[in-house]
C-alpha cells in the first residue's frame, strides 16, 4: 500500500484524476488505471461509498511503476484492492510542500509543449505542483449555442503567488466548483494544486501537442497563516 496526502480529486473525462504527496518520499504520486488516459473510475476510489477528499491521508494499492504517457514522472498503476482513509492533515501542514520555483510548472504560459517535456530527464518531467496563492480570483465562462441560448460554462481561476508568479487556468476541482456555483468566492490565501492535463492540440493549431495547466485542487488557508511560513 502507498500512502499519500490527497491534494487533487478532479474531473478527467467524466471520471477522476487523483493525486497527492507521498510523505515518506516527499514526492507527488498520481494513481492511474489501465484505461487509455489513466483516469480513475469513481467506483474504483470510493471509501465507505464516498470519494476521497482533499487533505485526507489515503492508502492505495499501487505498483512501483506506471505509464508515463510520454511526458509525466509521477504516475503509478493502481493494483487490485480497497482504498482506505487513514487520517487527515490541516491545511497549514502542507506549506512545507510548496516551493518557490521560477515558474508554475516549467514556464509562465498556460500550457507546456509535449516536446519540451520529453526533452527533460524523466525525474524532471513534473506535472503536479502545489503553490500558495496570496490572491485567487475566479470567473465563469459561459458558452452559447447559435440563437443565443446559454450553456453551462466552465470556471477559470487566476492565481497570484507571493513570488509574483501568475497563472490563469481552468478549474477541475468538482467540490470547489460546486461551492462556486452556490455563490462562494475565495477571500483568503489558498493552496492550489496545479496539474498538467493530457496532451491536446487545438483545431488548426500550427504547433504540436501541448499539456494545459489545470487547477485540480483548492484548499483555503487559515487567516493566521503568514507568508513567511513557507
Amino acid at each position: 500500500m502507498t500512502q499519500i496526502i490527497c491534494l487533487a480529486n478532479s474531473w478527467k473525462n467524466r471520471d477522476r484524476c487523483i493525486a497527492g504527496i507521498n510523505e515518506l518520499q516527499g514526492k507527488w504520486v498520481r494513481p492511474v488505471s489501465d484505461l487509455p488516459d489513466g483516469k480513475i473510475p469513481k467506483a474504483m476510489c470510493l471509501i465507505n461509498r464516498l470519494e476521497p477528499a482533499l487533505l485526507e491521508v489515503l492508502e492505495i494499492p499501487l505498483a512501483d511503476t506506471g505509464p508515463d504517457f510520454g511526458f509525466a514522472c509521477e504516475n503509478l498503476s493502481v493494483l487490485p484492492g480497497e482504498w482506505r482513509q487513514v487520517g487527515k492533515v490541516q491545511p497549514a501542514y502542507l506549506l512545507k510542500y510548496c516551493n518557490s520555483q521560477k515558474y508554475i510548472l516549467h514556464n509562465d504560459l498556460e500550457s507546456v509543449p509535449v516536446e519540451y517535456m520529453q526533452s527533460l530527464p524523466m525525474c524532471d518531467r513534473l506535472t503536479l505542483q502545489l503553490v500558495k496563492a496570496v490572491r485567487f480570483t475566479v470567473k465563469k465562462l459561459i458558452k452559447r449555442f447559435e440563437g443565443g441560448n446559454k450553456w453551462k460554462g466552465s470556471w477559470k481561476g487566476c492565481i497570484v503567488t507571493q513570488h509574483g508568479q501568475k497563472l490563469t487556468a481552468k478549474i477541475t476541482d468538482p467540490v470547489f466548483i460546486k461551492k462556486l456555483e452556490l455563490g462562494y468566492r475565495p477571500q483568503k490565501a489558498c493552496l492550489v494544486t496545479v496539474s498538467l492535463g493530457m496532451p491536446w492540440r487545438r483545431d488548426n493549431w500550427e504547433g504540436g501537442y501541448r499539456c494545459w495547466k489545470l487547477i485540480a485542487g483548492v484548499v483555503e488557508l487559515p487567516e493566521d497563516v503568514v507568508d513567511d511560513e513557507i
